[in-house]
C-alpha cells in the first residue's frame, strides 16, 4: 500500500521494551513507535530470494549429514554392545560396506541393524546429491571462484559466506563482517574497569562455524605456506590453538569481503606475503 516497512533487530527491540513496567500490547506498540521516532534500532538486511535458496540448499545438505551421521553412530552403539568395535575414523562412503558384511554372521543383530543401514544409504545418497549441486553452483559462480583462491576456503565456505552476506556494500568497512558473525571479542567497559571477553558469538552460527572450519583447514591442512598461515602459526605458539583459528577465522572474513568489493584475486607474492591482483 505504499508504506515503508522496516525489520528491526528482535533482541534490541526486547532489550528497549523491557525497561517498561508492565507489559501489553499497547505499551508494546508504544515502545516500539518511540524506538521509530528516535531511531534507535539496527534494521536488519532482507536477503534476495536467489540467496534464500542457496542458504535452504545448505542447510539441507548440512541436515542430511548430520543425519547419516546420527545414524552411523547409532549402529556404532548397537555393534559395541555384541562386542564390535568398528575403526575409529570410517569414510562416510565405505561405512555401509563395512558393516553390512558383519551382519551376516548374527541373525538377531542383521533384524536390528540392516533397517539403520537402509535407511542411512537412502539419506547419504541424498547428501551426495545435494553435494554435487552445492559444488557446482560454487564453480559457476565468478565472487566464489574468487574466494576460492585463498588458501583453506573451499566450495561451501565460499558459497556459505557469499550466501550470508548477500549484499557486500551494506558493510562500509570489511572489518565490520568479521563483528556482524561474530567473530570479535565482547568488551566490557566500566569506570576503571576494562575487559575484553570471548568472542560475541553474534549472528549466523553456520557461517561462523564455517569459517573456523576454513581456517583450521588453512592452519593444519595446507601444504603451501602463506602470510596468514605464518602469521596463525605464531599466534599458536603464543596463544594457543584455539584462539589462533578464531583470529585466522576473522581475517579471512575481512579479507573475502575486501576480495569481493574490490573485485580482486587472492595471489602469493614472491616475498611470501600474500596480496590481491586485479
Amino acid at each position: 500500500m505504499g508504506f515503508e516497512i522496516v525489520c528491526m533487530e528482535a533482541r534490541q527491540v526486547s532489550a528497549a521494551l523491557s525497561a517498561m513496567r508492565n507489559k501489553t500490547d499497547k505499551t508494546d506498540a508504544k515502545g516500539i513507535a518511540q524506538i521509530l521516532r528516535t531511531g534507535w534500532f539496527s534494521p536488519v538486511h532482507m536477503k534476495s530470494r536467489e540467496t534464500h535458496g542457496l542458504r535452504a540448499l545448505l542447510s539441507t545438505r548440512k541436515a542430511l549429514l548430520k543425519k547419516t551421521m546420527d545414524l552411523a553412530n547409532e549402529v556404532r552403539g548397537l555393534l559395541k554392545i555384541f562386542g564390535v568395535r568398528l575403526p575409529r575414523t570410517v569414510k562416510h562412503g565405505s561405512f555401509d560396506g563395512l558393516v553390512r558384511p558383519m551382519m551376516e554372521m548374527d541373525e538377531v543383530l542383521a533384524h536390528a541393524v540392516i533397517p539403520l543401514l537402509d535407511a542411512r544409504a537412502v539419506l547419504f545418497q541424498h547428501y551426495l546429491e545435494l553435494d554435487r549441486r552445492v559444488k557446482r553452483a560454487a564453480s559457476q559462480d565468478e565472487v566464489c571462484m574468487r574466494m576460492m583462491s585463498v588458501p583453506g576456503i573451499g566450495p561451501i565456505a565460499a558459497l556459505t559466506f557469499k550466501a550470508a552476506v548477500d549484499n557486500p556494500n551494506r558493510f562500509k568497512r570489511s572489518r565490520t563482517v568479521a563483528a556482524h558473525f561474530g567473530l570479535t571479542p565482547r568488551r566490557y567497559q566500566s569506570g576503571e574497569h576494562d575487559n575484553p571477553g570471548r568472542i560475541s558469538k553474534a549472528g549466523d552460527q553456520n557461517v561462523r562455524a564455517t569459517l573456523y572450519a576454513a581456517a583450521n583447514a588453512l592452519l593444519m591442512r595446507t601444504m603451501g605456506g602463506s602470510q596468514i598461515k605464518s602469521w596463525g602459526m605464531r599466534l599458536t605458539r603464543t596463544k594457543g590453538r584455539r584462539r589462533a583459528v578464531v583470529a585466522v577465522a576473522r581475517k579471512l572474513a575481512v579479507l573475502l569481503h575486501r576480495m569481493w568489493i574490490d573485485g580482486t584475486e587472492f595471489r602469493q607474492e614472491k616475498s611470501g606475503r600474500p596480496g590481491m591482483t586485479q
